[in-house]
Formats: C-alpha cells, structure tokens, sequence
C-alpha cells in the first residue's frame, strides 16, 4: 500500500493506469492474494485507486499526482569531504601494533584464571593494576600502589567518577577541552578558569575562586603547550594541603616528549592529595576504551561505589591483554617507535612553515601530538573557512577558551600531527599552507615570531 501510494503520488502511476489482477501481482510478489486484494480494497476507499467491474482496478482519475520537484525529498546540504584530519590528539591508528597485540592477547587469555571470565571487579583486574603500577612508577614518577589504582573507560569516565564525589567549584585552565568542562559543570556550572601563560596556569588566582578542586594538564598545558613551572608545581601542592583541596591531573600524553627530558607527575609530590588520570586512547588507541585512576588511599571506596558493584565499562580480555603487553616490554618498545614517528612528522610540520609561511608563529611542539599556530588578529575564522575549502578538518584555538575566561581571546589553529597516515602527511601540509593568511598584518603589535617556542 505504501509504495503504490508513492507511486501515484509521484506521477511514476498516471492517474487511468491499469493495475495487474491480485491474483498475478500476488503471485509475482509471492504473498496471499487476499493481502493484495485486502490492498486494493483499501486504496480504492482511500481515493487512491478506481475498481469496475469487467474493467479492473486503475489509478483514480481524481488521484492528480504532484509535481515532480515537490514529491522530491528534501536535499541535504553538500557537506565538502574531509581529505586531511588534523583533528588534534589523535594517534595514527594505522601504526596500532596488531601483531604484538594478538600475541599479548593470546598469551594473557590462555594464562589467565577461570575467574577472570565470572563478574568484573570494578577495581579492574589486578594483572593490569600491578602493571601499572610499576609502569608508572618507572616512566611518570607516580607513587603507588595496585589497591589505589581503578580502572576505567578512558579519561572522561574517571573525571565524572571523580566529579561526582567532589563539591564546589572546580578550577580549570583557561584553554582547554570544553567536554571536559562540560563533565565537570553537570549538573550545573561549577568550573572556573584560571589565566594560563607561558608557564602554565596561574596557581596563585586558585584561593581567590573558592574552588576545592583543580583539574590540570601539568605536563603539556593542552591545547597552548608547555609544562607547569616547577614553583607552580610545588605551590599548587602547597594549596591543597591548606586547603584540603584535591588535584586532578590530567597526563593525557605524557609519553611523548621530544626536546627535553619527560615531566614527572605531580601526583609524586603528594599522593595524598593528587588523583592522577591516564588512558591508553593516545599512546595506543581511543578504541580501547582504557584508562586508570591513580588515587589518594581515602577516595577509593568512594570511587568504587561511584563506580558500581561491577565491571560494566571495561572488557576483561582488553585489561589482561595491556597488562601482558605492559608486562613484556612491548608497550615501551611500541611507545619508543611512535616517538620516533611523531617527531619526523613534528619535524617536517615545523620545517615547511618555516619556508613557507615564516610569518607563522608555532608553539607547543616540544612534546605531544599537536602544535598551535599563532594567528594575527582577527584571522582564524578565515583561516577555519580556507582549510575547510582545502579539505582540512582542524580546530580553531578559540573553541578551547573557557567562555567565563577574561583572557583575551587568541587566533590560531590547533593541528594534530599524530593522524594523517605517513603517505598522505606532506600533501595534508601543502594543504594547510594554502589556507594560512599571507602575511602578519602590518599593524599587529608584538614580538616578531620566534620557532618552535
């Protein structure tokens, strides 16, 4: 009924055109014919169809179809295809290692206790937790033990685990993930943003918030770049054991630095009063779903209520394979060629700016996954409209301002490297090049650019 309805209501059946008897269409359809018949019956009472006897069954003449362009559906808006992602943090997810991968998970399954298959333990599974524990101690200088780590389905999951146990305001950076925030303001906004610089945030503005809770990204300020200075290191410890208040560290890529030594957690400074957040979604895949919380001994039965009675986030086979490929020296052999990757790819990014748009400021590029281009002024919605043009999808900088921030707001884009396939790096770049302004305008205040800050 349906389809002759569109059929005549298209103008494909003419208003006099004669239908086959029920008898042949139910025997071409391969249905009752009393269904057809059942059919015919009701378009005839509908108006849509005509019966006479010895005549048959026609389109009614009063069935006047529509115009054509008005029984067209509705056309979507033509969206330009995405050549290049340089969406930012993302990792290559053709460099996954699938080989090492199967192997740790064949190994961990056969050697894992029949337990392991019954009801997940919400704390995760200990293989993983004495994993990392160690891993972490030994890459990041975190100080712990495997009944202070839970484990979780990435970042996001822990902050909202974490989240819902804290009260009061909760301190951010200024420039930052807006899903972040997002978690943190449910049900309602609560987050205040700090003023960060080239240093970092500004610990000092934290007293004067009134926030019991900070969340940062100590070791590469996401998206502007840079560590935490060391003083502010230590004077943020120094606010939370005045004031009771807890930090929360975001390490979302702690593994990937190139031009200097790596930046220890500030969770090593005091265990007690920092809840230290990591996932696998950079160093291996966002697909895993993997992430673990580091916590202060007297938060991890409030966690684990938070969390629920049971494993219901986290496959048990993903948990036993990463302890595996932790535990045999895969994950840091996988972590020491990705390195190697990310920095050729850094490497080119900056050296093709700096011949051809030398004019480009570029920072944060001394470790993670992405880099900032400064813009001049009143820029960076054109510059936003040009990469879309070119096939680019990339951020613009001022996504990532706290609305409430009284920062001036600054035009960049944020360019994640860490995506394009190699093969397909150096065009995605002649493509980011040609959306770039021309030049810095003439009447731009300021230091001239300096490379690589």
């Amino acid at each position: 009924m349906h389809a002759l309805r569109e059929a005549v209501r298209s103008g494909r059946l003419l208003p006099g055109t004669r239908l086959p008897p029920y008898r042949s269409l139910a025997v071409d359809l391969g249905i009752a014919r009393n269904t057809v018949a059942d059919a015919y019956a009701e378009l005839v009472e509908e108006g849509w169809l005509s019966a006479r006897q010895g005549s048959g069954t026609r389109v009614a003449r009063r069935a006047v179809p529509s115009e054509p362009k008005l029984a067209r559906r509705p056309q979507r808006p033509t969206r330009r295809r995405t050549v290049h992602d340089l969406l930012p943090s993302s990792p290559d997810a053709a460099a996954f290692p699938r080989a090492a991968w199967l192997t740790s998970t064949r190994r961990a399954v056969a050697a894992a206790p029949n337990s392991a298959f019954g009801v997940g333990d919400p704390r995760g599974r200990p293989e993983l937790r004495e994993a990392l524990a160690e891993y972490l101690a030994r890459a990041r200088g975190v100080r712990t033990e495997p009944d202070r780590i839970v484990i979780c389905a990435g970042f996001a999951h822990g902050l909202r685990l974490v989240g819902s146990l804290r009260e009061g305001r909760v301190g951010v950076e200024s420039y930052g993930l807006d899903f972040h925030r997002d978690v943190l303001d449910e049900p309602e906004p609560r987050t205040v943003p700090l003023t960060v610089d080239s240093h970092g945030a500004r610990i000092e503005e934290l007293p004067g918030t009134g926030a019991r809770t900070v969340l940062l990204t100590p070791a590469h300020q996401f998206p502007t770049g840079g560590p935490l200075h060391p003083e502010r290191r230590a004077a943020v410890v120094d606010w939370a054991r005045a004031s009771g208040g807890l930090i929360v560290e975001d390490d979302y890529d702690g593994e990937f630095r190139y031009d200097r030594q790596p930046v220890g957690a500030v969770q090593g400074l005091d265990p007690d009063r920092v809840v230290y957040l990591g996932s696998a979604s950079k160093s291996l895949s966002p697909a895993l779903r993997l992430g673990w919380m580091v916590l202060p001994g007297w938060m991890v039965d409030d966690v684990l209520a938070a969390k629920g009675s049971r494993e219901m986030w986290s496959g048990v086979v993903d948990q036993l394979t990463l302890a595996d490929f932790i535990a045999c020296g895969a994950y840091d052999r996988h972590l020491r060629r990705m390195r190697q990757s990310y920095r050729r790819r850094r490497d080119l990014l900056a050296s093709t700016l700096a011949e051809r748009a030398p004019h480009i400021r570029v920072s944060g590029i001394a470790a993670g996954l992405h880099a900032v281009l400064e813009l001049p002024e009143n820029t960076e919605e054109e510059a936003m409209r040009a990469a879309k043009r070119q096939g680019l999808a990339l951020d613009g900088l001022r996504a990532y301002r706290h609305p409430d921030s009284t920062m001036p707001p600054r035009d960049g884009l944020v360019i994640g490297y860490g995506t394009p396939p190699d093969h397909a790096f150096a065009a995605a770049l002649d493509a980011l090049c040609l959306a770039l302004p021309d030049s810095v305008q003439e009447d731009r205040p300021g230091p001239p650019p300096v490379r690589g800050r």
